[in-house]
């Protein structure tokens, strides 16, 4: 097959498995870098066990070497660690999320993982049904209609907003008990991860079914860049609730964005005036290995104690929701002044 007919065969196949963001996508990627990883998020029932295993794939292209991995974040102590195998022990669904890492498995029934030294080892059930972001054919996931587009660094699809859970871990000589916990559950794969961004997530707020996911990056855009956005304020209630949806491709812009040591503070302002008002408490965490096109061991931080305050404003002033949420995903990365400086749009 000639270099312009494998691209073709690539896009459309890109653009089939646009469909199904929680199966695999790097069957048809050829001989260039890529990477795929799903973030697995379990935090037991009295939030005292924060563990975030993350299995997927790097493969180097251009004689570059491929590897599996599997890594894992404790979010009570801040340890971290990485656990490299052969691409030969990685397999994956392309259609549903249903991965295997050598021995460990991972699927939407649930975990099953021993790694080496007993660091972890122990299965966790997930007792409701995932929960993912709607995928319809404007909008295929998360990422809307940037979804279609076949040339992007860096895709993000969201599988789970909220699930129970149930089972046991032993990470070292600690018993995790994760019996009546909750679990969250969203993946990435591309190229690259983008050079600067934050993100954040918690779905443990006071009032149950309340979850929170929130990212903006920077967005390579062919010679220029944008500042790209993703919200989603997830409130239960009546005929299932409500999604709040705050997006570059939603029309949303950004009317504050500080940075600094101790706050991520934002506040976005929908298309049609409704606000949300989001501050993120900036805590200590591990470092986790992200993707370059290169390797995948760009080292970034991320903390599973964080504090996410989450305020949604009504256009007429009217405040329709307000809480904190706990057990909060964090990460903050790359070239934050550019990022705060830089517009929303192209």
């Amino acid at each position: 097959m000639t270099r312009s007919a494998h691209a073709v065969t690539r896009t459309a196949r890109t653009l089939a498995a646009t469909r199904h963001p929680a199966g695999y996508h790097g069957d048809y990627q050829g001989n260039v870098g890529f990477f795929e990883g799903w973030y697995v998020k379990l935090v037991s029932a009295d939030r005292e066990h924060r563990i975030a295993v993350i299995p997927g794939i790097f493969k180097g292209g251009e004689g570059r070497s491929d590897e599996a991995f599997v890594q894992v974040l404790d979010g009570a102590t801040g340890e971290s660690w990485y656990e490299r195998y052969p691409a030969t022990n990685f397999s994956a669904d392309t259609q549903r999320f249903n991965v295997a890492v050598a021995a460990q498995r991972f699927s939407d029934r649930g975990i099953a993982v021993d790694l080496p030294g007993s660091r972890l080892k122990g299965t966790v059930r997930f007792t409701t049904p995932l929960d993912p972001w709607p995928v319809t054919p404007t909008s295929p996931g998360i990422m809307g209609p940037y979804g279609w587009v076949p040339v992007m660094e860096c895709y993000h699809g969201h599988l789970s907003f909220d699930h129970g859970l149930e089972g046991t871990l032993t990470l070292g000589d600690r018993e995790l008990n994760f019996d009546g916990g909750r679990g969250y559950l969203e993946k990435d794969w591309g190229r690259a991860f983008p050079s600067a961004y934050v993100w954040m997530q918690t779905n443990h707020f006071d009032t149950p079914g309340v979850s929170l996911l929130a990212s903006i990056a920077t967005i390579p855009w062919g010679k220029r860049s944008f500042r790209g956005f993703i919200v989603g304020l997830r409130i239960p209630g009546r005929n299932g609730g409500a999604l709040h949806r705050f997006a570059t491709y939603t029309g949303a812009s950004t009317d504050q964005l500080e940075i600094d040591d101790a706050y991520v503070t934002w506040t976005l302002r929908s298309k049609t005036g409704r606000l949300l008002k989001i501050r993120a408490e900036r805590r200590g965490g591990g470092l986790l290995h992200a993707p370059v096109r290169t390797e995948m061991h760009r080292r970034v931080e991320e903390t599973l104690d964080a504090r996410i305050h989450v305020e949604l404003i009504a256009p007429d002033g009217r405040v329709q929701f307000e809480g904190t949420g706990e057990a909060a995903g964090l990460e903050v990365h790359g070239d934050l002044d550019a990022l705060m400086a830089m517009a929303d749009r192209v």
